[in-house]
């Protein structure tokens, strides 16, 4: 069981250590954007080098590293797409009198280049860990990428708590594309079934017969699923998840002088997290 404490705790620990870093970089000023851009690049393909390193390194350290690698290439995602680099081709509020199809077509455009851009490392994920005998970093990966998925319908089809307040002013107008209602009817379907396969997941970490590496890399996979269950509910209660990361929204940059190029778990983001809308 303490292997288990261990697991979880890391996986919360660079849970909310990188989502307040993603926040913090994206309030510093405008200068630093291109800097903090390249940063990620180089950090996302050291970890893309890693899975490769990692993939057949079945022990309890090789779990954890795959691990950090998948949360450091989900994190090259999540930069590029709140610094305005990688985002779509619309890049405007949705205008107020606009029908919901309207918003739908326009919600996808706020995001088309970031999807493609995240199908692309998906598939890079895949082509890395194909055949290998360890897969906690794709597991990682698949989990991150599924409910942030899920965060974003959410929020397009209507929450209580919409977690504007994480998106960098720049960015705000995403807002305009989230639905205003208490809670949807997709919302009870993905938690329910993400509870049950977290839920499954620890009873198999903890399982008696399970070795050293399958509880560690179980776990870690448990546990960030467990917290994007925990960022769904923050969508839906009374309650909100950015005090947890209150030192990294202490200064946001002033609005950039040029529109964003094409852009919480969302959030979650993260879920994650913050969860990217959808023209």
């Amino acid at each position: 069981m303490t292997l288990l404490a261990l697991a979880a705790a890391y996986a919360v620990f660079l849970w909310w250590f990188t989502t307040g870093a993603i926040i913090w970089l994206d309030r510093r000023p405008e200068r630093t954007w291109p800097r903090s851009m390249l940063g990620a690049t180089v950090l996302g393909l050291i970890a893309l080098a890693g899975l490769l390193a990692t993939r057949d390194d079945a022990t309890v350290a090789g779990a954890v590293l795959a691990f950090s690698c998948a949360v450091l290439v989900w994190g090259w995602i999540e930069v590029s797409f709140l610094l305005g680099y990688v985002t779509g081709p619309r890049s405007r509020p949705h205008p107020e009198n606009a029908g919901e199809w309207a918003r739908f077509h326009g919600a996808i455009g706020t995001l088309l280049w970031h999807e493609l851009f995240t199908l692309a490392m998906a598939g890079a994920v895949l082509l890395i860990t194909q055949g290998a005998a360890n897969a906690t970093g794709l597991w990682t990966f698949l989990a991150l990428w599924a409910m942030r998925l899920s965060a974003k319908l959410n929020l397009f089809l209507g929450v209580s708590n919409r977690g504007e307040e994480l998106l960098p002013e720049r960015m705000r107008y995403l807002a305009s594309y989230f639905g205003r209602r208490s809670m949807n009817l997709l919302f009870p379907v993905v938690v329910t079934a993400a509870t049950a396969l977290a839920a499954l997941l620890w009873l198999h970490a903890a399982a008696p017969g399970a070795g050293a590496f399958d509880r560690v890399a179980l776990a870690l996979v448990a546990a960030m699923l467990t917290l994007a269950v925990v960022e769904h509910w923050f969508m839906v209660l009374p309650l909100t998840g950015s005090a947890l990361w209150q030192w990294a929204m202490e200064r946001e940059s002033r609005p950039s002088s040029v529109a964003p190029r094409a852009s919480a778990a969302t959030p979650p983001a993260l879920p994650s997290r913050v969860i990217e809308a959808t023209d």
